[in-house]
């Protein structure tokens, strides 16, 4: 095997640097399997630049050994880590543990190789830690080769038909170091092409398996609900009919023949115009138990996602909620999915917004397993156009807890992690440079939900720029850009977890009533005494009562409920103080001529790492926080002009609003 190196693409956090403390020493690696194999091919290449030496017998000293015991303790994928005179050992579960391990010393360069370490027990806290892709085969017409991607075209497709996949190695060597291990390679809304990769195009499926293999990454396929009418020429797709059944069983066999360790379908149904079981009087475990049953005998696993809610509301109704929509679905159906369906529900209720409350789906479905999604891809938080760091956010979210300060929290409660991913075919992987941070920190935290994000944004920093002309310099830099950008993009944007007010379609920049009379059900309601929306109880959609105690009582009282996520569960008058003595009016003002200077602040920020990046790296980043400074104001003064002319309350600070 060889180890991919590609001609003018970023390594990312992969550096040739990155491996000079192992490369520099001897090694012995233990293991006769494909990763194993990895393992080895990864220490030679960096031995053969740096000086050290691989070995394979037991005899002999050594300065790094990694080898797998099936008696370690910590699982096929975990690895216990010590040093002890001179020398570092990896003593892994299994395959991939090793494969881990390997990634692990790299991250520790040569620490690794100081002072004595007790042993160390390291395991994934996720058994799957997964992104899904949402590529097409073909070029939308409207959301391109990947929708909601902005890091250019697919790594896996170009125009219609496969690519060169030499890529795609890459990509998943950096997926492994940071221990996710599979991935859905096409999107969740399967157009007329795409569904064809579960039949006459699977070999597509199996090349791109083929490449990920080595580095332990399990290839799984979006599908249609409707296949067996679309593709397999029946009358019906009904979850309950036998030939429908048989179908899928057979579909499924032939997947399996083709890539033995396939990893098993994604679904998007009765949802957004995706087909599903109600078309035929059926419910979502029918649906989603039928496809477990095609995939159980081969051990595969069917991600049911419970994104599902009326997108032909009318905006006149204030009963009908959307936040509400997934539990409504699904929370009856707790206890009724097989073992291997898995139902796949968003961080939060309504799409992934830069302030919601975590969704009550993930404390409601104690008997069903449960993978919780995030968007890595930057869609409603500045598509990679905007430094906004989202490792902060998920951690909150993996450390709420449901039940109160004595409870669970929702990694404890999560079977899986997944996310969508913020992969392209650009240079740079993710669009913006400073991106990739995101999509190493979700790796990170699906590894190990505890972690600190400012120590990942470390880690990353540490492994992307191993030769920085000043490393403390930039990494100074760097963590007063990025530590708090996720709040800052949230203080210009939308106020107080209302949400939305992007532009309709491409969800880029400021629409404040954008999409206040459609039918996608994401309203504020402003007018001319308040803003937000009641979900109460007491008055309004009674979205509160979906959460166990105390958070039903705290959500349900203004007075109780955080600020941040007032105007998401109350509609409020425009003069009502938050907690911290301001008015709702004056917080928008404030936090969005704040958050402008914050984003301006950045980019003067950045000018202080000109000569510790490559010169192109930094223009890139440049040209991109040009743009965030211009947002930033176009978010501020439209925001702020539209609920001053609402409310009539001028900016008790004087400040300029049109």
């Amino acid at each position: 095997m060889t180890i991919p190196e590609l001609s003018g693409v970023h390594p990312a956090w992969l550096p040739p640097e990155a491996f000079r403390a192992i490369g520099s020493r001897r090694t012995l690696v233990l293991g006769d399997d494909v990763l194993a194999d990895t393992v080895r091919a990864e220490v030679a290449h960096a031995c053969a630049r740096y000086g050290g030496t691989l070995h394979d017998d037991r005899d002999g000293a050594y300065d790094l050994v990694l080898a797998q015991d099936p008696e370690a303790g910590v699982g096929p994928e975990g690895f216990v880590l010590s040093r002890r005179d001179g020398a570092t050992t990896v003593v892994a579960g299994g395959p991939a543990g090793l494969l881990y391990g390997l990634f692990e010393v790299v991250r520790r360069g040569e620490a690794a190789f100081g002072a004595d370490l007790p042993a160390e027990a390291h395991r994934p806290a996720l058994r799957r830690r997964m992104l899904d892709h949402w590529d097409n085969i073909d070029v939308h017409p409207v959301m391109g080769q990947v929708e909601r991607g902005y890091a250019g075209g697919s790594i896996f497709w170009r125009d219609g038909g496969p690519r060169d996949l030499t890529r795609v190695r890459a990509y998943g060597r950096l997926l492994a170091a940071c221990g996710i291990n599979a991935v859905a390679v096409n999107n969740v809304n399967v157009h007329a092409t795409e569904a064809r990769l579960l039949t006459d195009r699977l070999g597509e499926v199996a090349a791109i398996a083929d490449e990920l293999r080595p580095y332990g990454i399990r290839v799984h396929l979006s599908v249609n609900f409707a296949s067996p009418v679309a593709l397999g020429g029946l009358a019906t797709a009904d979850p309950l009919d036998d030939g429908v059944r048989a179908w899928w069983a057979r579909t499924t066999e032939r997947v399996y023949e083709t890539i033995p360790d396939f990893g098993g379908y994604v679904v998007k149904a009765d949802s957004e115009g995706q087909p599903g079981p109600f078309a035929y009087g059926r419910d979502h475990a029918d649906g989603a138990n039928m496809l477990a049953d095609a995939l159980a005998p081969f051990g595969g696993v069917v991600h049911w996602r419970a994104f599902v809610y009326d997108h032909r509301q009318d905006w006149r109704d204030r009963s009908t909620d959307r936040a509400r929509a997934a539990y409504d679905h699904f929370a009856p159906l707790d206890g009724r999915f097989r073992d291997n369906a898995i139902l796949q529900v968003k961080n939060g209720p309504i799409d992934f917004q830069v302030r919601e409350p975590v969704s009550p789906v993930i404390a409601a479905m104690p008997d069903t397993r449960l993978a919780v999604e995030l968007q890595v891809t930057q869609e409603y938080t500045g598509q990679q156009k905007h430094v906004c760091y989202l490792a902060p956010m998920w951690r909150e979210v993996l450390g709420f807890r449901p039940w109160g300060p004595d409870g669970r929290t929702v990694a404890d409660v999560a079977t899986e992690l997944v996310a969508v991913s913020n992969v392209g075919d650009d240079p740079y992987w993710t669009g913006h440079p400073l991106a990739q941070a995101n999509l190493y920190a979700f790796g990170r935290l699906a590894w190990a939900p505890g972690l600190d994000p400012a120590d990942l944004l470390d880690e990353w920093i540490g492994l992307t720029f191993p030769v920085a002309g000043d490393p403390g310099r930039l990494r100074r830099v760097l963590h007063e850009i990025m530590d708090g950008s996720w709040r800052t993009y949230e203080r210009y944007t939308a106020p107080l977890g209302v949400g939305f007010m992007v532009r309709p379609g491409h969800h880029y920049g400021p629409d404040v009533d954008g999409y206040e009379y459609t039918p996608w059900g994401t309203y504020h309601f402003a007018d001319r005494d308040g803003v937000g929306v009641d979900r109460t109880r007491a008055t309004g959609t009674g979205f509160t009562g979906q959460y166990p105690k105390p958070w039903s009582d705290v959500y349900e009282s203004p007075a109780e409920c955080p600020d941040e996520l007032l105007l998401f569960f109350h509609h409020v008058p425009y003069g009502r103080v938050l907690h911290d003595g301001t008015t709702v009016i004056q917080h928008i003002y404030d936090t969005h001529f704040a958050g402008a200077e914050q984003a301006a602040a950045m980019r003067d920020r950045w000018e202080k790492a000109a000569g510790d990046v490559p010169p192109e790296l930094h223009a890139r980043v440049r040209e991109l926080l040009d743009e965030q400074v211009r947002s930033a104001r176009e978010w501020r003064d439209q925001i702020n002009t539209y609920f001053f002319r609402k409310s009539g309350a001028a900016d008790a600070h004087g400040r300029r609003i049109y």
